[in-house]
C-alpha cells in the first residue's frame, strides 16, 4: 500500500495528543533501539574487550539510525518512554506466561491419559484493539504461548485460535488482550 505522507510527518496513532514526535522523542527512540541492539550484540558475540564493545556500540547506533524509516508510524508511539516501559513489562509478563503454559502442556502431553485429556478446540473472538500493531503483537503472543496458535486474524480484529484443550481455550484472549489494550488502546 502506497503512503504519500512522509514517514517523518505521520502522527502517532492511539495517543491522546495527535502531535508528531518531537526531536527529543526521536533521539530517545534511536538510543533505545541502539541500546537493545548493542545488548543483543554483546550477548551473542561474547567479546567484552574495549575494542569490540566500541565497534559493537558504533554498529548498533548506525543500524538503529539506518532503520529509522523502516519503523511504521504506529510503532513510533514507543518514542514515549512510558509506552516503551509498558511494552517491556508486557514482555516480562508474557515470558512468565510462556513458562507456565510450557509446564501445563508438558504435563498433559506426558500424561498417560493424554489422548483423553487433549481436546483440541477452535476459539473465535473479536478483539477490542483497533491498532494494527497491537493486533499483530496479540496474534504473535497467542502463538508464542504453548498450546495455542493463531490461525487467522484480520484488520478488524477478528481472531481464530486453535487451543490444545478447553482450559487453554478458556484463557483466550484473557489477560493478554487486556494488557495490550492498556498499551495500545481500543474499544470499550
Amino acid at each position: 500500500m502506497k503512503n504519500d505522507v512522509p514517514a517523518s510527518s505521520c502522527l502517532v496513532q492511539g495517543t491522546q495528543d495527535n502531535r508528531p514526535p518531537s526531536r527529543a522523542d526521536k533521539t530517545l527512540s534511536l538510543l533505545l533501539r541502539a541500546l537493545i541492539l548493542f545488548v543483543l550484540w554483546a550477548v551473542l558475540s561474547g567479546f567484552f574487550d574495549s575494542f569490540h564493545l566500541t565497534v559493537g556500540a558504533c554498529s548498533s547506533l548506525f543500524v538503529a539510525w539506518l532503520s529509522e524509516e523502516f519503523w511504521p508510524p504506529e510503532g513510533r508511539m514507543f518514542r514515549r518512554p512510558a509506552m516503551a516501559f509498558k511494552l517491556a513489562g508486557y514482555a516480562l509478563w508474557l515470558l512468565k506466561e510462556i513458562v507456565k503454559a510450557n509446564i501445563y502442556v508438558m504435563r498433559i502431553s506426558l500424561s498417560p491419559r493424554a489422548m483423553k485429556v487433549i481436546d483440541p478446540q477452535i476459539v473465535r473472538f473479536r478483539s477490542r484493539m483497533t491498532s494494527k500493531l497491537g493486533l499483530t503483537i496479540l496474534a504473535n503472543s497467542i502463538t508464542l504461548t504453548p498450546g495455542t496458535i493463531t490461525v487467522y486474524v484480520d484488520e478488524r480484529g477478528n481472531f481464530t485460535v486453535h487451543a490444545l484443550d478447553g482450559e487453554l481455550a478458556a484463557g483466550v484472549p484473557g489477560d493478554m488482550e487486556t494488557k495490550l489494550v492498556d498499551i495500545f488502546g481500543g474499544r470499550p
